[in-house]
């Protein structure tokens, strides 16, 4: 997918401005390209430059003020993002102009200015206008009195700036939008400011970068107008095979030149064995908006292993289950393993307290209450789990069903375990961290690839699915993490306890008498 704004005809002088200051002022600083005149790319000069820089107002004035770039890593952007700093510091007229590169951490907003810096080391015009100040990462032309400076969002101070130029890099990794508003809405003084925003995609739906994605999509499309606001964004589309080579040109227009083939190539393959990978090289390589920062399970490989699994073909079947109370205002999940050959069928039930479910819905978008009509998810009354309630449903579970272990965090309601076993049930207290963790979750990974597990695509699982990520330790040994996923995972926890008791238990066949299995033999 390639959306830009188009402007055919001829270029104009001040386009053209830009395009000489790059080529014959700017250098490129690393790599093979070092010291190379910085020439535009034709994809950079026509779909970019051109029109961002070229597209004029009546009285002379750029239209655009703010630019959304949004491509695939490795495709040129911080050299970019560097020329377009210095030229705004150095070629826009700008009396006392202040020109801020900011970004989400110290490191980040050091990358474009680092850049920039080199190529005014590299060039003897700029060396003789420019002081390079790098400890506090601040250029300043003696001419116009304007100086750039990086700042990162973290940085104090954040207010008193007048900008005429802004820098975001890599918006996706900003954590609140509390930098680029104080810094935007700073601009208001200028003549013809310019924010230019450049990132990659990102997975967090809710972020400041998604806004800006979405808003970006609609200008392109026409469904929003908004002559001020300029985008350019290079993507694979949705329903691409993310393996396709051909897919791999629409999200990196530089493929093949500064952006390497065979190191994709490399990435790729390495992710169609590694699943845990599929979201970085689909984010970072494709530039697609992911569902999570990580994905651990291939949403294709889970959705293969949807096979009906009739609760009446499971009644009276012994199961292993695992429980997962998460908060007390939040879903709560019980899933069954029944083992069944070399396999496993899965049945998992869902609670939330019916008040917390109306928020969400509102909230996040989340459609708990369709799940609720549909029979896929329990409430509880108010506004917290109601453990009683959950109680009882367990008990009910168990006289259709031969629950053998309850897997529970043992540092999770003491007081419904201690009811739990009072009921008869086997309670196994299980812990979170890798030694307990570890084992489970590789071997759900392994079974969900060997299609060696039964599910029959119930909504609020695959939805866990679809959210979890997973972190590994310096074994490689790897675990949920609940921190990195994007939503809520308490039914893969729940199943991944839930497998880990199964894992431990004799075959099926040996823990039942001869005589269940054979039936009794007459001499």
């Amino acid at each position: 997918m390639i959306l830009k704004i188009h402007k055919p005809g001829k270029p104009s002088e001040a386009a053209l401005r830009f395009k000489n200051f790059c080529e014959e002022v700017l250098v490129h600083t690393k790599g093979e390209w070092a010291n190379r005149p910085f020439q535009l790319e034709p994809w950079q000069w026509k779909d970019i430059i051109a029109p961002l820089f070229g597209t004029l107002n009546s009285n002379g004035t750029r239209q655009y003020r703010t630019a959304y770039i949004s491509l695939a890593r490795k495709n040129g952007k911080s050299e970019l993002a560097a020329a377009v700093a210095l030229y705004m510091l150095l070629m826009d007229g700008e009396q006392g102009g202040e020109v801020y590169g900011a970004a989400s951490d110290r490191d980040q907003a050091s990358l474009v200015f680092n850049v920039a810096a080199d190529m005014v080391r590299r060039s003897p015009a700029l060396t003789l206008r420019c002081d390079l100040v790098p400890s506090t990462k601040r250029i300043i032309d003696r001419k116009t009195g304007s100086i750039y400076r990086a700042i990162p969002a973290d940085a104090g101070g954040s207010h008193g700036f007048n900008a005429s130029a802004v820098i975001f890099d890599e918006i996706h990794t900003q954590r609140s939008r509390d930098l680029w508003d104080v810094l935007t809405t700073s601009t208001g003084a200028r003549r013809q400011p310019l924010v230019f925003g450049i990132s990659t995609a990102g997975w967090d739906r809710h972020s400041l970068c998604y806004e800006l994605d979405e808003y970006a999509q609609k200008v392109l499309t026409g469904i929003v107008s908004d002559p001020t606001f300029f985008a350019y964004i290079r993507r694979a589309n949705t329903d691409d095979d993310w393996r396709d080579e051909r897919v791999w040109k629409d999200a990196n227009p530089a493929l093949g030149k500064f952006r390497s083939l065979e190191e994709m190539r490399t990435m790729a393959r390495r992710a169609e064995r590694v699943p845990a990978l599929q979201n970085t090289f689909r984010q970072l390589y494709l530039n697609q908006w992911t569902e999570q920062e990580e994905r651990w399970i291939d949403l294709a490989a889970w959705d293969v292993c949807c096979i009906p699994v009739p609760e009446e073909d499971l009644a009276g079947r012994s199961c292993y289950a695992g429980l997962d109370l998460a908060s007390k205002a939040d879903l709560t999940a019980f899933v069954m393993l029944f083992p069944s050959g070399k396999g496993y069928a899965v049945l998992p039930v869902f609670w939330i307290p019916e008040e917390r479910m109306r928020e969400r819905v509102r909230r996040d978008g989340v459609p708990y209450d369709v799940w609720v009509q549909q029979g896929f998810l329990r409430t509880t009354p108010g506004n917290v789990v109601d453990y009683d309630f959950i109680r009882r449903d367990i008990n009910e579970l168990n006289t259709r069903y031969e629950i053998r272990e309850i897997a529970i965090d043992r540092w999770n309601s003491t007081h419904l375990q201690t009811q739990l076993a009072g009921d008869g049930f086997q309670i196994v207290q299980f812990g979170q961290g890798f030694a307990s963790m570890a084992a489970p979750t590789s071997e759900l990974e392994k079974v969900i690839l060997a299609r060696e597990i039964r599910h029959d695509g119930h909504p609020v699982l695959r939805w866990n699915v679809s959210n979890v990520a997973v972190k590994s330790d310096a074994a490689g040994n790897m675990k949920p993490d609940k921190s990195k996923s994007s939503d809520k995972i308490d039914g893969v926890v729940a199943m991944i306890m839930a497998l880990g008791r199964a894992m431990v238990q004799p075959p099926e066949e040996s823990t039942r008498s001869v005589y269940e299995n054979r039936g009794i033999m007459t001499l």
